[in-house]
């Protein structure tokens, strides 16, 4: 996460990101993650994380059948090696074996993340000007997307299923 914002990704964060900030923000989803509405994968290198995306669960009963993808991150040095697409997958898939069906993200526009997304089926859904500011404070608009992933009979994980966040339950090879 220090390492997007230094390098500008608009992720919610102004630079310069803190370690006890970043540590905290983590911290603070840790619950979210035992009840079932995250769920996190990492990808890692060696014993070193360098990558992760998150997927939200809406918690609305209307809204059972989406879900967000976010603060989908790379390190800068372990970019172009796919682990981004990589990442983006195991988010569709954990998301599809939920039962999920329609997946929602929001990224800068003109980023890279961008082209990611459209090439991966995403469709763009519109783009809100001043939307977020980027790591320097300044507003930038926003793309955002979506993705059907049709039906299935997957259900979504609740208190009783979440995994224990505190366990590599969710790593992906970085050797993609």
């Amino acid at each position: 996460m220090l390492d997007v914002v230094a390098g500008g990704a608009s992720i919610g964060f102004l630079y310069p990101l803190e370690r006890a900030a970043a540590v905290r923000w983590w911290r603070e989803r840790v619950s979210a993650v035992r009840e079932g509405r995250l769920a996190v994968r990492v990808v890692r290198d060696g014993g070193r994380v360098v990558g992760t995306v998150g997927l939200a669960f809406a918690d609305k009963p209307n809204a059972r059948h989406r879900a967000e993808i976010v603060k989908l991150m790379v390190r800068r040095d372990a970019r172009g090696r796919g682990l981004g697409r990589a990442l983006l997958t195991a988010a569709e898939e954990a998301a599809a074996e939920a039962g999920v069906t329609l997946l929602l993200l929001d990224t800068e526009t003109g980023s890279p993340a961008e082209t990611l997304y459209r090439s991966s089926g995403w469709s763009e859904t519109g783009v809100v000007p001043g939307h977020a500011a980027d790591p320097g404070g300044t507003l930038r608009p926003t793309t955002f997307f979506h993705k059907h992933l049709g039906t299935g009979p997957g259900k979504r994980p609740g208190k009783d299923s979440a995994k224990d966040p505190g366990k590599d339950h969710g790593s992906i090879p970085a050797t993609v």
